[in-house]
């Protein structure tokens, strides 16, 4: 993600074979190589590298429909936060279906764009909302029924604050899963990033399993 503020509420136009989020890296592990003991703050993959995951070992690695299956229903709107170029964006739009909304969540515009290239091709473009997020905050988000944060919290400076609008953006009842790569953040950061959700009124629901990964299904209230 790079800074910039800007909403596109604009439908992508349609299309998209997807391409998958890149796996950012963190800064400063600690001395164990298990990551930070602290949530956040790690560096951004930048998107002229988001190519590198695009393979079908990743689809293998990481199957969006096993890992989404109960995320989203159609007729509903889901934030994808940091989607990158749309690994998981655009299976979330075939879920949600031509009446629900996947909103596409990212910083760095080029990510947006390699997204909106993408769901032109698959037909998709319909169902899905850019949204350009900045430093400071993730900007207005419609109501949500479900968000996803997939390999991205410990990139973000400010977990508390983040959370806290994700928080704010999900409906009563809506669903959050939080993901983060076991090779970049640590048992001890991810159970404070997992305090810290529960601090912004999310609860607990449920631990899915994601290979290499560690992982929390939340509830709003």
């Amino acid at each position: 993600m790079t800074p910039g503020a800007v909403d596109d509420p604009r439908p992508v136009p349609s299309g998209a074979d997807e391409g998958p989020r890149p796996e950012p890296t963190v800064a400063g592990p600690t001395a164990s190589g298990a990551g930070p003991a602290t949530p956040g703050g790690g560096s951004l993959c930048s998107a002229e590298h988001a190519g590198w995951l695009a393979t079908p070992l990743r689809r293998l690695l990481h199957d969006p429909r096993r890992i989404l299956a109960g995320l989203a229903a159609p007729g509903e709107t889901v934030v994808d936060l940091g989607c990158g170029p749309g690994f998981f964006t655009l299976p979330l739009a075939e879920m949600v279906g031509p009446e629900g909304r996947v909103v596409a969540v990212d910083l760095q515009p080029a990510m947006l764009e390699r997204l909106r290239s993408r769901a032109e091709k698959a037909g998709l473009a319909g169902s899905i909302i850019l949204h350009a997020c900045s430093v400071d905050g993730l900007g207005e988000l419609p109501p949500a029924h479900a968000a996803l944060a997939f390999y991205m919290v410990h990139e973000v400076p400010d977990v508390a604050r983040f959370l806290g609008e994700v928080s704010g953006a999900l409906r009563p009842g809506g669903r959050f899963l939080l993901v983060e790569p076991r090779g970049h953040v640590s048992a001890g950061a991810f159970a404070a990033t997992v305090s810290l959700a529960e601090a912004a009124g999310l609860r607990r629901v449920g631990a899915p399993r994601v290979r290499l990964s560690r992982t929390t299904l939340f509830a709003k209230g």
